[in-house]
């Protein structure tokens, strides 16, 4: 079999950045990781999982009226399409968000980044349509554009989090080159990889933009639970009053990653077929991808949201704080390493799992490996999270699942491989 036999898409150096860090990490696993975005989970107890399920069967039998007979049924079968906890999630919604969601509107999927494909797929219907994004942008919206042979526009961040601007811009050009914009991805809350958040009058001016423009929004929203210390905004969703927000959620960080349960809320409607939600069409995808996210899965999800109220801010106060002072003490550390007006930058979220580091040096997989073999510390690329060029002198760090040793010890580290790049320099020939 050639390679050039197969999808495009696969030659693509994208798709292979989740795969070669999750390999650093394993090759060298002394190392201290500021890579890995992954949630705490010194809190896990498996014993509490028995806990969710029973709570589930208890709701189920309770306040559904399901028989024994039937609860099996929901629990071991395959289970509807679109999701056995919609109804749940909605409630959720409306605790957190105020948002109100018609459960129908809610597609459960196997983590948000099935949700994505879900989205990406119905949207691209002609080889013109193209997606955008705010760049630099999370790999996993990417990669799933490419699968779909949809191509992705870089909309500029700015320094409010997206360049209202370049975006009107970008939309004005895409259609004079007879292209078809169909969509805006958006992390408002603590983006990954760059940690920032579009503040108050930003979400409502990108709302108006959106309904000027006639597009979608896509907003993913996998932090927003970890807000630092100037409060919670509103999500883009909640302010929406013109369907323009497909609203992507999931409960890898709040409740438990190996669950892989997401969702999308997806209320628009689509003419042509009698008027339903774009939910419904979304859900014939599903069935000819993963059938249905699996109802243990999604047992486990609802138990903790019965358990907590439906309210997974409040389930996570405790490890939220825990997210605000990795990050207090990281910046803090990056201060002390790094005085002001040198040559190492970086920015100041105010909350989520990232940072940006500006270095005076390239910063690629070859010096990642070099870091991880040599100085025992591991970080990422920020090139990954771009199209083609961008981010060669910056790396994103991570602050969320360390303890308060492993900060200083990974600073150190990499405090020294900074030092030994710029002696380098130095010494090289001019």
């Amino acid at each position: 079999m050639e390679l050039a036999e197969l999808n495009a898409a696969l030659d693509d150096p994208l798709l292979e950045s989740m795969n070669f860090l999750n390999e650093v990490a394993i090759r060298f696993p002394d190392s201290v990781s500021l890579a890995a975005g992954r949630p705490v989970d010194d809190h896990f107890d498996p014993a509490e999982l028995e806990g969710y399920l029973s709570r589930f069967r208890r709701y189920l039998s309770a306040d559904l009226g399901y028989d024994q007979r039937r609860v099996a049924q929901t629990l071991f079968q395959y289970g509807r399409t679109k999701g056995i906890i919609h109804d749940l999630i909605a409630r959720h919604l409306r605790v957190d968000e105020g948002v109100r969601a018609d459960p129908e509107a809610i597609v459960v999927t196997v983590g948000a980044q099935e949700a994505l494909h879900l989205l990406l797929r119905a949207l691209r219907a002609e080889p013109r349509d193209v997606a955008l994004a705010v760049a630099p942008t999370y790999v996993g919206f990417t990669g799933a554009a490419r699968l779909m042979d949809l191509p992705v526009l870089p909309v500029a961040s700015g320094t409010s989090g997206v360049d209202l601007a370049d975006l009107r811009a970008r939309l004005l050009q895409a259609r004079a080159d007879g292209l078809r914009p169909r969509c805006l991805y958006v992390v408002p809350d603590f983006a990954n990889p760059t940690g920032i958040s579009l503040d108050l009058p930003t979400r409502y001016r990108l709302l108006e933009a959106a309904r000027e423009e006639r597009l979608l929004l896509i907003e993913d929203n996998p932090y927003g639970a970890f807000t630092g210390q100037d409060g919670r905004l509103p999500t883009l969703r909640s302010l929406d009053t013109g369907a323009q927000v497909a609203y992507v959620g999931s409960f890898a960080k709040t409740v438990l990653p190996g669950a892989r349960v997401g969702y999308v809320v997806a209320d628009q409607r689509v003419r042509g077929r009698g008027h339903g939600y774009f939910a419904d069409e979304l859900g014939k995808i599903k069935s000819m991808v993963t059938v249905n996210t699996s109802p243990l899965s999604q047992a486990i999800v609802a138990g903790h949201l019965l358990a907590h109220d439906f309210s997974v801010i409040r389930a996570n106060a405790a490890v939220a704080t825990r997210y605000r002072r990795n990050m207090s003490l990281m910046l803090a550390g990056l201060e002390r390493r790094f005085p002001a007006g040198g040559d190492v930058t970086w920015n100041v979220p105010s909350g989520g799992f990232f940072i940006v580091l500006s270095v005076p040096f390239r910063a690629d997989d070859g010096l990642l490996e070099h870091s991880a073999r040599e100085h025992k510390v591991l970080w990422t690329p920020m090139s990954h999270f771009y199209g083609r060029t961008g981010g060669e002198t910056q790396l994103r760090l991570s602050c969320s699942s360390l303890t308060p040793e492993d900060i200083e010890t990974g600073l150190d580290r990499l405090a020294a491989l900074v030092a030994e790049q710029r002696s380098r320099a130095a010494q090289a020939p001019r």
